[in-house]
């Protein structure tokens, strides 16, 4: 193969990591991923095909259950659910994902596989459907819980204890002599769809934006850090899986572990098929599909398991999943209806985005009236016309899609859709930048685009404004109390009394909320402009570099790149908008109605481990990734998620795998928390005497 080949390919498989990345940050941290399971999983076996042409020895990926907890390709293949703001728990045995296959003779080749393995014919397997959730680790010593755990990535999760002790069908303890000393129960957290459509009409009658899907919302709920709002989610649990088990084989098959888990009155799967052969769990697979529609929960698809517990631990794992069990997924639910308009939806940027009004149809248990239609190629490719008769999927119980035009059912006479080409809300002429397929509004003064820019401003990871959500904010546009993001300082009691929905209390904690803000970190100022391409990380690593937002405006595109995580798109991106009257002008304003947006005096003196990089590894017990994080940026210092030749020093809890190993390949100092802990003390303790 030539050089040019390889490089060709390296340079596709680059491109398709990141994107999974991506997809996996979304599914897995932000719980609103933007594409079907089934598109994600075509994108990962294209990059599995071309890994494997690459390295066919497989020589860069583990392959035995050692490799599965050292290698650094796990996070990436099971995916990471782990946020800052919860302390993290190692599994005791590792939680990985399941292979999955759309295909029926790949499911016979898995069988055939696990045959050779085992060297032996006719396996028995255990079939029960795979439920569309959370997954979730219970650890149980001597039969009583001791904590909640999500799958993290694989090695270590998030604790959710406190988050699910409301589900009053699990079991706080087992009322059984005859249980292991310790045990982890794996399962599903999931939300009914009745629960989800109670919660959205809730949302629809507050004029508050819908949740896409059912998992999604079980996944924010679990992680929410206010367990009286997760109370209010009638969230429901399901286990199914057996962890760590002392003693090991307490269980023989997984029937007998399915058997005990009903008889400890544990909730488990209504559908559980003990079959001896392949081809009669084919057949339970196919019985599962029709019956699948009348359950009350959302389920994707068939999990096929060995059921010999002895057979699963010969058979083992990948870095990524068990070699004993595979997903088996339903194709996905597709129905026609009618599009009856076209409307479009202007996003904080300008983005313009099309969506689909669509005759209501029913689909994987909701009543679906709006899909996405992406942009205005989308449309022009798949000639999607007003009126006609389209096909809509909503695969995985993702956001609905138009994904095929039935062309030979278009009335006579219907007119090719022509994308427009002046702003819905503010009639500005559209533009598009050369080798983007988005439209945007370029007005600064579109109200669509400002309700957007004062969301994300006030929004939790920017100035965190309470009591300033759409509908609000809505109000306040519309009314023209609000035309600049500088207008918020300027809002009296008094104003806010004429709006809907406002009362002398409200609207005095609204206003406090608002002044509150004014003395928010720099760098959350920064974040909250809403600058192209700028986000958290950035504006901090702009906030240690500029003292405030005068000497931003005056940096040169040099000064910018000349700093650690700052590019040359970003560097352009603000150059852009310091150079725009409009933003200065809003800049001055705030500045003098005594938002601060510059350094606090503190911060500058306390530059003690300025040029010092950090990498946190592991789980760390006496505060969270997220305090940690901010002590090390207050004295000066970053915190970076991988190791490298600029890190510094790599502080490692329990549980540190891969980061650890190249620390130590490349003799970077490793710091235990209490190590860490003693350096940030004696540091404070010198800034204090100095």
């Amino acid at each position: 193969m030539s050089n040019h080949s390889n490089s060709a390919k390296e340079k596709k498989l680059a491109e398709l990591r990141s994107s999974l990345q991506r997809h996996d940050e979304l599914y897995y941290r932000q719980a609103q991923p933007e594409i079907s399971d089934q598109e994600y999983d075509r994108l990962k076996s294209e990059y599995e095909q071309l890994q494997s042409d690459l390295d066919p020895l497989g020589l860069f990926t583990g392959e035995t259950g050692q490799d599965a907890v050292s290698n650094p390709q796990v996070s990436f293949e099971v995916g990471d659910d782990r946020l800052d703001s919860f302390k993290s728990h190692n599994h005791a045995e590792v939680m990985l994902s399941l292979d999955n296959t759309y295909d029926q003779s790949e499911f016979f080749e898995f069988d055939k596989r696990l045959q050779k393995i085992l060297g032996q014919e006719n396996l028995s397997y255990v079939v029960e459907p795979k439920i569309d959730g959370v997954a979730v680790s219970l650890s149980y010593h001597k039969g009583r819980l001791q904590q909640a755990v999500t799958r993290g990535n694989g090695i270590q999760g998030d604790i959710i204890t406190q988050n699910i002790l409301h589900l009053t069908e699990l079991p706080r303890e087992i009322c059984s002599a005859d249980v292991p000393d310790f045990m982890e129960i794996r399962g599903e957290i999931y939300m009914e769809h009745d629960e989800f459509l109670r919660i959205n009409q809730a949302r629809e009658d507050l004029g508050e934006p819908l949740y896409a899907n059912p998992r999604n919302l079980a996944a924010g709920t679990v992680k929410l850090l206010d367990p009286k709002e997760a109370r209010q989610r009638k969230l429901k649990i399901v286990l199914y899986g057996l962890g760590a088990c002392q003693p090991q084989k307490y269980f023989k098959t997984q029937t007998s572990f399915h058997e005990a888990l009903k008889d400890w009155c544990f909730p488990i799967v209504e559908f559980v098929k003990t079959v001896v052969s392949a081809e009669l769990a084919w057949r339970a697979i196919s019985i599962l599909d029709k019956l699948r529609h009348d359950y009350a929960y959302p389920t994707d698809g068939a999990v096929i398991k060995l059921d010999s517990r002895d057979g699963q631990r010969l058979a083992g794992h990948t870095a990524k999943a068990p070699r004993w069990a595979i997903a088996y997924k339903f194709e996905s639910e597709r129905e026609a209806t009618t599009l009856e308009d076209i409307i479009l939806q202007v996003g904080r940027t300008g983005a313009i985005t099309p969506v689909a009004c669509l005759k209501p149809v029913q689909l994987a248990g909701t009543l679906v009236a709006r899909a996405s239609l992406h942009n205005a190629d989308e449309i022009q490719r798949k000639d999607i016309r007003i009126g006609d008769q389209v096909v809509v999927e909503k695969a995985g119980e993702i956001i609905p899609q138009v994904v095929e035009v039935l062309i030979e059912k278009r009335p006579e006479g219907l007119a090719p859709y022509l994308f427009p080409r002046c702003c819905p809300t503010c009639q500005t002429s559209l533009s598009r930048i050369k080798g983007e397929a988005v439209w945007r509004c370029p007005s600064q003064n579109c109200p669509d685009q400002l309700k957007g820019r004062i969301e994300y401003f006030a929004s939790r990871g920017c100035l965190d404004i309470e009591n300033l959500g759409e509908a609000v904010v809505g109000q306040l546009v519309d009314s023209q109390l609000v035309t600049r993001l500088d207008d918020l300082y300027r809002l009296k009691t008094p104003q806010l009394l004429g709006l809907e929905g406002f009362a002398k209390k409200s609207a005095n904690n609204l206003i406090d909320s608002i002044t509150r803000s004014k003395t928010q970190d720099f760098w959350r100022m920064l974040c909250g402009l809403g600058i192209k391409h700028v986000g958290m990380s950035a504006s901090k690593d702009l906030a240690r570099n500029f003292v405030d937002w005068r000497e931003l405006a005056e940096a040169t595109w040099e000064d910018f790149t000349a700093i650690d995580g700052i590019g040359e798109i970003m560097a352009e991106s603000l150059i852009e908008y310091f150079k725009n009257p409009v933003n200065l002008s809003v800049l001055e304003s705030m500045e003098e109605l005594g938002v601060l947006l510059k350094k606090e005096h503190a911060d500058q003196l306390n530059q003690s481990w300025e040029g010092i990089v950090f990498v946190l590894t592991g789980s760390l017990e006496k505060f969270s990734r997220q305090d940690a994080t901010q002590e090390i940026e207050q004295l000066g210092g970053k915190v970076t998620s991988s190791v490298s030749k600029k890190t510094s020093y790599v502080v490692a809890g329990p549980g540190a795998g891969s980061k650890l190993n190249k620390a130590e390949s490349l003799e970077i100092p490793v710091m235990n928390e209490d190590q860490f802990l003693t350096f940030l003390e004696q540091t404070k303790k010198q800034n204090r005497e100095n």
